[in-house]
């Protein structure tokens, strides 16, 4: 899929990414874009929400640790990317815990996501309104909900990824599979929200949903899977899987892919 050519674009044109995200992630997806080569906003309030959206290249929309003063921010700023015609992401974190959580995800989701992104179960919660996982974890595996993603994907007119041991991202139509990884992974909290945030990187510099979150995924896992040669364990993995984040220039990341 000539998937390189994304990634050092990213590097080439630094992107703008306005990240609304939980307390837990923003030091990771701050630390993950950067050296992906982006630029890396924390812009939530709704004060400046909205503003800043209009200028960012891309909104990444997180709901880990929601509270109303920040949904306000999130809603002011999906509107905001949506009238301006700019990319954003929707990582619905644990959105079957909660009622909460589910009304905050269905009124984001009518404001049309380019892509969304999350584990299994809250791609099922999504796609058949069945609450499920265990709070931010999820209790299924990305295969288990390949047709439901592929139906949610075509009824939102949006990208739909699925992340867990094996990644997936889904038109509807088309269909992309991505491997790689450690197995530590899940063990470094917040991993996925900053997989969101370098999302939103690559929607910035790629116009094709499926192409830009196929090569984020595979950015992080390749990231992932090279870090964790010399790691001794998740805290190791952690700062290892920075450092091959911005040293990839001898890994090609079409091979990790492959059409579903």
């Amino acid at each position: 899929m000539e998937l390189d050519a994304i990634r050092a674009a990213v590097r080439a044109q630094s992107p703008l990414v306005q990240c609304i995200t939980n307390y837990v992630s923003m030091d990771i997806t701050a630390n993950v874009l950067n050296a992906a080569g982006a630029s890396p906003a924390m812009v939530h309030d709704v004060e400046e929400a909205g503003e800043f959206a209009a200028l960012a290249s891309a909104v990444v929309i997180n709901i880990g640790t929601p509270s109303p003063p920040w949904v306000d921010g999130m809603r002011a700023a999906a509107r905001s990317a949506a009238d301006a015609g700019t990319p954003w992401v929707l990582d619905p974190v644990a959105v079957g815990a909660t009622s909460y959580r589910r009304r905050i995800v269905d009124e984001l989701l009518a404001l049309r996501p380019t892509v969304v992104r999350g584990n299994a179960s809250e791609i099922a919660t999504l796609a058949t309104a069945v609450a499920g996982g265990r709070g931010v974890d999820s209790v299924l595996t990305p295969a288990e909900v390949l047709e439901p993603a592929r139906r949610l994907a075509r009824e939102l007119g949006a990208a739909v990824a699925v992340t867990g041991p094996e990644d997936f991202v889904t038109d509807g139509r088309r269909t992309v599979l991505v491997g790689g990884g450690d197995p530590r992974m899940p063990l470094i909290t917040a991993l996925g929200c900053a997989l969101s945030g370098l999302t939103g990187a690559f929607l910035a510099v790629e116009d094709d949903p499926v192409r830009a979150t196929a090569a984020a995924l595979a950015t992080m896992a390749d990231a992932g899977r090279a870090a964790g040669v010399q790691a001794g364990g998740p805290g190791s993995l952690r700062w290892a899987l920075l450092d091959q984040m911005a040293d990839d220039s001898r890994r090609s990341l079409d091979t990790l892919v492959r059409a579903g």
